[in-house]
């Protein structure tokens, strides 16, 4: 709802249309992006999926690897006053947090938006349903071989700020 509004009051204010009309607009450019892409794109990975990314992953030296993850930090410029201190930080500006996981061809097969009070990585992680399977004990068994150690999990990569 927020996206509509938002938008609603950029193309009142710029392209100078009603937000009625503005809404039924976005409504119908919404509707034929899903339509056009979700198959394809706006879906979660399928068990074909999986392998093409592992085949993909070992052959480029990560065997088990599932795609690389991170979070990105957007200002929320227009967030609302009383929601503002649920969604600031240590910069003591509200900002939204969006977890993503992409493949080797960049294919962004998870994104999860951060809940409030969680503003750091960390914190989305913990929340995100990335790695619920995991938790459950329902990881796919991935086995493979780095430096002579045997695994059986999957992992994501990542930079260095995420605990082991």
């Amino acid at each position: 709802m927020l996206a509509y509004r938002v938008t609603a009051d950029f193309m009142d204010e710029y392209v100078q249309i009603g937000e009625s009309t503005a809404m039924e607009s976005l409504k119908k450019f919404v509707k034929a992006v899903v339509d056009i892409f979700s198959k394809e794109y706006l879906r979660s990975r399928n068990n074909e999926d999986i392998a093409r990314i592992l085949a993909n992953g070992k052959r480029r030296g990560f065997p088990g690897m599932l795609g690389s993850i991170d979070c990105m930090h957007w200002k929320w410029k227009n967030c609302p006053v009383a929601w503002k201190g649920q969604y600031s930080s240590h910069i003591r500006e509200p900002t939204i947090v969006l977890e993503t996981v992409a493949s080797f061809d960049l294919w962004i097969w998870h994104a999860f938006f951060g809940l409030p009070r969680s503003n750091n990585d960390i914190n989305v992680l913990e929340r995100s349903p990335v790695f619920s399977e995991l938790e459950q004990g329902r990881a796919l068994a991935v086995n493979y071989s780095i430096n002579g150690h045997e695994y059986t999990m999957e992992y994501y990569l990542a930079d260095g700020i995420y605990p082991k």
